[in-house]
């Protein structure tokens, strides 16, 4: 079974999502092809017309998840803004539907795949790129604060403390006040000015042809620190592969971090995922809860590798 979540198809769209679609694109959609990867239980497809109009379409209504036609509309008011500051490394929004159950996006389709797993060196460092040149933009002072959005996450090593998971890493175990303190500690230093996408993993980047990524999949941008986006990213990579960071560590610092920032994000990410991961199962999304434990695991990996160095 993929870790990722099971999508509904493209023919699975009420009438009124298909005309809307057809509308937008000027045709009739006469091929749809199901993106993997991500968790949404609604569908995600590359679609295209007779007359060879292409974009991708993701769509999602209350009757597969409560919470996610909420986290597509939050994505349409993202796109919209991020058009404006003409920050291309996102998709660019072409048309959304909003009935007040369902919801969907229509965006540019990218030419792309995602990266490959393990990462190579050569893909990290355009990723890391792309999160340089979102970094350097302005979020809009109306977007979330990073660190008041993850004040809660940030706090989960308390109750990992209160009641650690039976298998949880000894390593961890020997230092989950100390975890805790760091997690504190870091989520302090996230707030700032910057766009970020505060949700990058490897099923929301795309390589295009040429070796540039695109980040997609935007609906918890928040106005934060510019490093946080490249430090979250290494728990990804080390997830698939524990290929060698020192060399891509450089840029995470040009963007402002040091490397007890880059582990704060770690150690914060990590103690979120192992805690979020033994949860009852969240509605429509079964494999949620695996991939958060694997990640949560991941991080404590990688933390042990960057204090080793």
């Amino acid at each position: 079974m993929s870790e990722f979540g099971t999508r509904a198809s493209w023919w699975d769209l009420p009438p009124s999502v298909h005309a809307w679609a057809e509308d937008a694109l000027g045709a009739p959609v006469v091929e749809a092809v199901s993106q993997a990867g991500g968790f949404s239980p609604g569908t995600a497809d590359r679609v295209g017309t007779a007359e060879g109009r292409r974009a991708f379409v993701k769509a999602v209504s209350t009757a597969h998840n409560p919470d996610t036609p909420g986290l597509h509309r939050r994505e349409v008011g993202v796109l919209r803004s991020l058009a404006e500051d003409d920050l291309d490394v996102a998709p660019a929004l072409l048309a959304s539907f909003d009935d007040g159950d369902w919801v969907a996006i229509m965006t540019e389709e990218v030419s792309g795949r995602h990266p490959h797993q393990p990462w190579t060196d050569a893909e990290l460092a355009a990723t890391l790129e792309a999160l340089t040149e979102i970094a350097a933009h302005r979020a809009p002072s109306s977007w979330p604060d990073l660190a008041e959005e993850l004040t809660g996450e940030f706090g989960c090593w308390a109750r990992l403390g209160e009641d650690p998971p039976v298998d949880l890493d000894p390593w961890a175990v020997e230092r989950l006040e100390e975890l805790h303190d760091i997690s504190v500690r870091t989520v302090r230093r996230l707030s700032g000015d910057a766009i970020t996408h505060t949700d990058v993993r490897a099923d929301n980047l795309l390589v295009e042809p040429r070796g540039r990524v695109r980040v997609v999949d935007w609906p918890w941008a928040s106005r934060g620190a510019a490093w946080f986006d490249a430090s979250s990213l290494l728990v990804d990579v080390w997830a698939v592969g524990e290929v060698d960071l020192r060399p891509h560590l450089p840029a995470i610092e040009a963007l402002g971090a040091s490397r007890e920032d880059i582990a704060g994000v770690v150690v914060g990410l990590g103690g979120f995922l192992l805690d979020a991961a033994r949860r009852p199962p969240a509605p429509g999304l079964p494999t949620l809860r695996a991939f958060q434990r694997s990640r949560g695991d991941a991080a404590v990996r990688l933390l042990q590798h960057l204090r080793a160095d």
